[in-house]
């Protein structure tokens, strides 16, 4: 049994990504589905880079 996959990004972050990125018209007329996977592997880059740049500016005020 399959249980639903839970998304690790917000919808909101996703679609901040998105226009960031330069697709999100695409996302917009077609869904998630739409973009490629070079758009999608750009996008958790991205999510990654945030990530990694909130975690250094958290451990830098402690």
């Amino acid at each position: 049994m399959m249980s639903r996959r839970r998304s690790v990004m917000s919808e909101q972050l996703k679609y901040e990504l998105a226009k960031d990125l330069g697709f999100i018209d695409k996302v917009e007329q077609e869904g998630w589905g739409g973009i490629s996977t070079k758009d999608a592997g750009n996008m958790v880059k991205r999510a990654i880079q945030l990530a990694e740049q909130a975690a250094a500016r958290s451990h830098g005020q402690q």
